[in-house]
């Protein structure tokens, strides 16, 4: 899909609605000290929101003007700061600066080639907390589903909180899904 076919389902309200975060992401979150977050691919914010709120210096990353439309309105209706970029990802990951960031969200968005980025972004003790599709049964993994394994294989050299694949436990999602949650040592974040 297009940046302008996203940036019309924003505007058309298919998209963007959601409120609450991922359960896996409130899961790993609540209770951590706050500090810099990456949010890629974050659609209206509802997960750059919940962060923001806990008292994270959040950067929500987006290539779709009107998603991040929504996010800048619902940020200051909150009264809480995030940082709204304005990105295609696919052309250009500048954003993923390296080991700037103590939790890098990457939720429902598959781009397998930022995942070495997502990798060098994590400062020593944060964490990546990543959920993407995989095919139902009977489809062939493809651009926008990983196959199974294959969000466990991406992270192989990280210390695994989580790794989830089968349905969504999103409210939100349809799909089945692979979760995985990962450290770059072995050493748990403050909890």
């Amino acid at each position: 899909m297009t940046i302008a076919e996203w940036d019309q389902r924003y505007r058309n309200g298919e998209r963007g609605e959601e409120r609450e975060p991922a359960p896996l992401v409130r899961k790993f979150v609540d209770g951590l000290h706050p500090g810099r977050a990456l949010d890629l691919a974050c659609g209206g914010g509802r997960h750059s929101l919940y962060l923001a709120k806990l008292g994270w210096a959040v950067t929500a990353v987006d290539g779709s003007p009107a998603a991040l439309e929504i996010l800048e309105r619902r940020a200051e209706e909150a009264g809480v700061p995030v940082r709204a970029v304005l990105s295609d990802l696919e052309q250009d990951d500048s954003v993923i600066q390296p080991a700037a960031f103590d939790l890098v969200l990457v939720c429902y968005y598959l781009q397998r080639s930022l995942f070495p980025a997502i990798q060098r972004a994590i400062r020593p003790a944060g964490m990546v907390i990543a959920i993407v599709h995989i095919p139902e049964e009977g489809e062939e993994p493809n651009e926008k589903c990983a196959a199974p394994g294959e969000l466990r294989e991406l992270f192989a050299g990280f210390h695994t909180l989580h790794n989830y694949q089968g349905p969504p436990n999103d409210a939100e999602h349809r799909r089945p899904v692979a979760e995985i949650v990962a450290t770059q040592t072995a050493i748990p974040p403050a909890w």
